[in-house]
């Protein structure tokens, strides 16, 4: 439990402190959301080659989505995906209806404004 406390503030300093250097002129605001997601990518990334390092290698995307369904989601979130969709062209969808990195924006009305402003672009 204290992992997952330490993990989320961790998650909300870093997110913060991106926004508040734009926010002093340091970096402008559509670069901040490219730094985030360029860190959350090499993240991402690293956990992946942790992982898998002692695994066979996968057939096929489906065994690689499997392993990321099951697996991956399990250790890093405690908790399976909730549902995966394909198209059948190579597009998969993850859907996790209690992702923790989000359910505080969630929680709260105070994004709906900015919400359907981002959706109407």
């Amino acid at each position: 439990m204290a992992d997952e406390a330490l993990f989320l503030l961790l998650h909300n300093e870093m997110v913060s402190g991106v926004y508040k250097s734009a926010e002093q002129g340091e970096v402008e605001n559509g670069r901040c959301i490219t730094k985030l997601e360029n860190m959350g990518f090499r993240v991402g990334q690293g956990l992946i080659e942790r992982f898998t390092k002692d695994t066979a290698r996968f057939k096929d995307e489906l065994d690689i989505m499997k392993f990321i369904c099951k697996d991956f989601w399990t250790t890093v979130f405690k908790k399976q995906i909730d549902n995966l969709r394909t198209n059948h062209q190579g597009i998969y969808v993850l859907q996790d209806n209690k992702f923790r990195l989000l359910i505080q924006l969630s929680a709260g009305k105070q994004y709906l404004e900015h919400a359907s402003k981002a959706n109407s672009r």
